[in-house]
């Protein structure tokens, strides 16, 4: 069965190399470049302890600098699984979700067909650079003199020129043998309504050849050189050879860039790419006179793990920005991410490298962001966020938006990125003029308004309630509760990971109470902040300052956990004892008795996690910070002895 070369192009594309040979191999993770996939492996096809096996995902190929095999997918898995030719295609073909193709004779002919189109591409690519150098050109080199783009570059990017004639290019090519059908059928001509002798497509305009990743002419863009032209770009229509959903202009010296360490660049039109290209950056690509489709994605990733999409600064370049949020979001993954670079208003890469230079340029990859920042542009600027309503309707546009991603990991670290980000807006940094105050360094930043500035720390907690006459178990779980929302609040980052225990806290003080719905919800409320000024005043509390800076984070969520730890078993001891006396009658049974001395076992684990006797009990937490430590020592969290 002969297959069409498009199709074997296409498996190749969907399925990385370096995925079939990893069933096989174990990569040397100190040698391979992922990001660039660039792999490193001990050869399968001979014994051997060094990785000399050599797999590049860029160009689809393998090597072995010891036994010299090399190949593509297809024939490593001939190779190393056994398989057949056809075997091995249905194989790939499944895993990149494709049908196999008919299996008749037509497929030759088909296969046929496209290297006959493939010839007259290259016949009008020739005709089209000749007549660029005609006299009927002298402004279309004008212009692109202009533009910066010498006779090197036309040359480099094969820039020809259609006269403004009826039948120039047809003529020339059905000279030279080539049938009207073919011709038109190259999307190079077209036939009239009245059924006459078909006419040039591209008449009066700059030729820019576009090329799929093997190099082969299969489409033209046109620039005219009429200022009152309907269409000031004119791409060739869908043929056999050319779908413009599904390639990208420059993608051969782009994958060829990359793999030598520069960045897929993804500007808009076939000027950016040659300007960007020009001034040092050969990772450009541009889609062809559409928005980026599904299948420009994927073979963007099939080069580059994180694109840059470069667009204008200007409100067309950011609504092309945010159209691509909904079509990304569902195909992000680990090595499947985009990054967003905008340029200044009134500019395109060209104007920008042509006013200020290729380090400006340089400097806009720089401040390129991530999706996740433009998700959150999209769904909160222009918007004000003064009501529990619109609060819950932004907190439903950004699940319903991350709700589309696939991979579990990315899904979570975009919520966690959210989460921060509405801190930020609701919290501190949104403060009203007269609520500003003096803010201690270690003041919290997700809590608007905190503004209680702590007395010096003191060395010793005997102004505690714990030295009160009376004072007991009730006393120190609300000092561990006070501890455990002064962290909250001071290090928001620190309560996604613990956002369920925190919801089960569940404190019986109702200003306390508000303070946990705010740290969870990223609100303010004056409840909520009459308990957070009144925590921070705890002596217990300010008698821990190095714990509450905020650049103490690793000490912080340490502790945090510790103390979490320490309430939850204490309240579940409670509870063990609680249900023990309604269940004793006369004697406890062995069961009973064991539950109870788990219960204080777990307890005392929590309590004094240093302890190697109750190490059985679940995790080891010796590990301390000496913060902690200290404030054991020093009675912070437990009644002081007389």
């Amino acid at each position: 069965m002969s297959l069409p070369p498009q199709f074997l192009d296409e498996i190749r594309a969907r399925v990385p190399l370096s995925r079939v040979i990893g069933r096989k191999v174990t990569w040397d993770l100190r040698r391979s470049n992922q990001a660039k996939g660039d792999w490193w492996a001990p050869c399968p096809f001979h014994g051997e302890k060094t990785a000399s096996f050599h797999v590049d995902d860029q160009k689809g190929f393998y090597y072995c600098f010891g036994c010299h095999a090399k190949g593509d997918a297809l024939s490593f898995l001939r190779e190393a699984e056994g398989m057949g030719f056809i075997d091995a295609v249905s194989l790939l073909a499944s895993e990149a979700g494709l049908q196999m193709p008919e299996r008749d004779p037509r497929s030759v002919e088909r296969a046929d067909r496209r290297t006959e189109l493939v010839e007259v591409m290259e016949q009008a690519v020739r005709w089209f650079r000749m007549q660029l150098g005609m006299g009927v050109a002298a402004d279309a080199r004008d212009y692109l003199a202009r533009r910066g783009l010498d006779a090197q570059a036309c040359e480099q990017f094969g820039i020809g020129f259609a006269p403004d004639q009826r039948q120039g290019l047809f003529n020339a090519l059905r000279s030279k043998g080539i049938s009207d059908a073919l011709i038109v059928e190259a999307g190079l001509a077209a036939r009239p309504d009245d059924g006459g002798a078909p006419f040039d497509r591209f008449r009066g305009r700059i030729m820019f050849p576009i090329r799929d990743g093997r190099g082969r002419c299969i489409a033209f863009g046109g620039r005219s050189m009429d200022p009152n032209a309907r269409a000031k770009y004119l791409n060739s229509p869908e043929t056999p050879l050319f779908d413009k959903g599904r390639n990208l202009y420059n993608i051969g010296p782009a994958r060829a860039a990359v793999a030598r360490g520069k960045p897929l660049i993804v500007a808009e039109g076939y000027m950016d790419v040659i300007a960007l290209v020009r001034a040092g950056f050969e990772g450009a690509v541009a889609p062809l006179g559409t928005a980026i489709t599904e299948d420009q994605l994927r073979l963007m990733w099939r080069v580059s793990p994180e694109p840059v999409i470069s667009l204008d600064g200007d409100t067309a370049g950011l609504r092309a920005a945010i159209r691509l949020i909904d079509l990304a979001l569902p195909l992000t993954a680990p090595g499947q991410a985009l990054r967003f670079a905008f340029l200044p208003e009134g500019q395109d890469p060209d104007d920008l490298i042509r006013a200020r230079g290729a380090s400006a340029m340089s400097s806009v990859l720089d401040e390129s962001r991530p999706l996740v920042d433009l998700l959150w542009r999209r769904e909160t600027e222009g918007k004000v966020f003064d009501s529990p309503e619109r609060k819950a309707a932004l907190d439903k546009a950004l699940g319903d938006a991350i709700g589309k991603i696939p991979d579990k990991d990315t899904r979570d670290h975009y919520f966690m990125a959210l989460k921060q980000m509405k801190w930020e807006l609701f919290g501190a940094r949104r403060r009203e003029p007269q609520a500003e105050r003096p803010r201690a360094p270690w003041q919290p930043r997700g809590i608007r308004g905190a503004s209680i500035v702590p007395a010096a720390p003191v060395p010793s907690t005997r102004a505690s309630r714990l030295s009160l006459p009376g004072a007991g178990e009730r006393e120190a779980e609300e000092m561990i509760e006070a501890m455990i929302l002064a962290i909250c609040a001071t290090h928001p980052e620190l309560i996604a990971p613990v956002e369920l225990r925190l919801e089960r806290l569940d404190p019986t003080d109702a200003e306390r109470a508000a303070l946990v719905h705010d740290l969870l919800a990223g609100s303010q409320s004056q409840a909520g902040q009459r308990a957070l000024e009144s925590i921070m005043a705890e002596p217990h509390v300010k008698a821990a300052p190095a714990i509450l800076r905020p650049q103490e984070g690793d000490a912080a969520a340490e502790i945090l956990a510790n103390a979490l730890d320490r309430i939850e078993a204490r309240r579940v001891a409670r509870d063990e004892i609680a249900r023990a006396e309604a269940e004793i009658q006369g004697l406890a049974d062995e069961g009973l008795t064991w539950r109870v001395a788990q219960s204080a076992r777990a307890r005392q684990q929590a309590d004094h996690p240093s302890l190697s006797d109750f190490s059985d009990l679940g995790e080891d937490r010796a590990a301390l910070s000496a913060q902690l430590k200290a404030a054991l020592e020093n009675e912070i969290w437990r009644k002081p002895r007389r």
